[in-house]
């Protein structure tokens, strides 16, 4: 008797545990479904010398969300950008190769670097150039929620407008050019453009500085018509090079355009 109703009940678990697997599944069925967000990292295919390259995320994408990777390819015009998370001491002799080519450029700054450098950023917008929103310290955006998406510009803003007593230019590049669709659109709805690149070489690593002609040569093979170039201030060797690469660009006949035209120019 006791091992029937041990069976017994044994039996009964068992159809118990069915019924809530099945009650589970169906429940889980009819949960509307969620999508993952999808997160970029910017990338860029180099397939042939001097031409653009292939990005991972089309001008059909990008521009309905003012955000672009490049300007008038037809034109011989090139844009100059500068990513900055901290100062080591180059940006004034950069600005200076800057002066004396007539060439604007601009600066995309985190927070900290406006607030711990305000006579640099003075310099930069008294002498022409936009200083553009980099986020306040660089985190990865694309984990942010809208909110905190949305505070980490305003105090990049803020700490630019306490030094200068302007308004920032309602200019953005994704920290490390990470991002998502929702990004694009909350920068857009917060009057930003958004601004990626087309030309770049491996200049960010200070224990390991490119050399000059390694240098010349990437950025030589990666100009084009409508080039926006993504430099880093904090580069020895930038620093070291470019008032002969401004040199080299204007003997091959290109002209230093403001990312201001950008929309303009890509909508021509």
């Amino acid at each position: 008797m006791f091992i029937y109703i041990r069976k017994k009940h044994i039996i009964i678990a068992a159809v118990t545990l069915t019924v809530l697997m099945a009650v589970s599944l169906v429940a889980f069925a009819l949960q509307p479904k969620v999508q993952a967000v999808q997160s970029y990292s910017w990338g860029l295919h180099f397939e042939k010398k001097n031409e653009i390259p292939i990005p991972n995320l089309s001008d059909e994408v990008l521009n309905p969300y003012n955000a672009y990777f490049h300007g008038d390819t037809s034109k011989k015009t090139i844009y100059i950008t500068f990513d900055a998370g901290y100062e080591n001491g180059y940006t004034a002799p950069i600005l200076d190769a800057l002066k004396k080519h007539n060439a604007p450029a601009a600066f995309f700054l985190v927070g900290p670097y406006i607030e711990n450098n305000p006579e640099l950023v003075k310099r930069m917008v008294a002498e022409g150039h936009i200083v553009g929103n980099h986020s306040y310290n660089h985190p990865d955006m694309t984990q942010k929620n809208y909110d905190d998406f949305k505070n980490q510009l305003d105090k990049t803003a803020t700490a630019f407008k306490d030094v200068t007593g302007q308004e920032m230019p309602k200019f953005y590049r994704p920290p490390e050019g990470k991002f998502t669709e929702e990004n694009l659109k909350w920068a857009q709805q917060q009057g930003y453009t958004t601004v990626l690149w087309s030309s770049a070489y491996v200049d960010w690593n200070n224990d390991d500085q490119p050399s000059h002609s390694y240098a010349f040569e990437k950025i030589a093979d990666r100009t084009f018509g409508g080039a926006i170039f993504l430099l880093h201030s904090t580069s020895k060797t930038n620093r070291e090079i470019l008032d002969r690469q401004l040199t080299r660009w204007e003997q091959a006949g290109y002209s230093f355009g403001k990312i201001s035209d950008l929309a303009t120019k890509v909508n021509q």
